[in-house]
């Protein structure tokens, strides 16, 4: 069996795209772009097959569509929980996670906000809802469908979130301002199903290692305007 046989089986290579990551993907879900989308574009062209683009507006979603059988490739920060079902390549782009508090609140640290009683709104299913529920202590998860959409209506304490737009919510409510200090790095790596072939999982990650060195990464997240993503380092 053939890299493209394993990978794409039904003679498309269907991509689960997650637009509700707006560094990663942006776009509607007919006109998908973004670097998830120049990633799949090219590992199609690599393999000589057509890509589908099956978009989803959560991590969560994406994921489930991914252990459903629905994509032969997914486009997701790398967590245990993922990896018992996904075989992630190293990663290629690394965004931060930050919180967001009240104006008023005593909270000034990363450190501060893993504290008693403190109830941390987040988005049900993503990197940062995963990482925090394994590293926590004493705070509180609470999740929404959008972390940031839970917190005024809860009475939460923090949000947390992905730089970019928890930068862009805070500019919107001036009652709340943002912990600078990164809580997470987030490891964004291309998966797929346990089930195939080792030779696809290690075709993948050597795609994803060339499209770092000779600046294809770097170049997409720049078309996309998305600076606040680093390119990873070599795996």
């Amino acid at each position: 069996m053939t890299i493209a046989d394993d990978l794409a089986r039904t003679g498309t290579l269907r991509a689960s795209i997650n637009l509700g990551n707006p560094i990663l993907a942006q776009g509607t879900p007919s006109e998908p772009t973004g670097v998830t989308v120049d990633i799949a574009t090219e590992l199609g062209r690599r393999l000589d097959v057509p890509v589908q683009f099956v978009c989803f507006d959560a991590a969560r979603k994406s994921f489930e569509a991914m252990t459903a059988g629905e994509a032969d490739i997914c486009f997701l920060a790398i967590e245990p929980a993922r990896a018992k079902e996904v075989a992630f390549t190293a990663p290629y782009a690394l965004i931060e996670g930050v919180f967001a508090v009240p104006t008023s609140s005593p909270l000034k640290t990363v450190a501060d906000v893993d504290g008693e009683g403190v109830r941390i709104g987040v988005q049900r299913g993503s990197a940062y809802d995963l990482y925090l529920t394994r590293t926590l202590q004493h705070a509180t998860v609470v999740r929404g469908e959008e972390g940031t959409a839970v917190f005024h209506p809860a009475d939460m304490d923090v949000a947390a979130g992905i730089r970019q737009p928890m930068t862009e919510f805070v500019a919107a409510n001036p009652d709340l301002r943002l912990i600078d200090e990164a809580f997470m790095h987030i490891q964004q790596a291309v998966g797929t199903t346990k089930t195939r072939q080792p030779e696809t999982i290690e075709y993948l990650h050597g795609v994803v290692e060339e499209l770092k060195a000779n600046g294809f990464i770097a170049e997409s997240l720049r078309r996309a305007n998305q600076p606040s993503a680093q390119v990873a380092p070599p795996a």
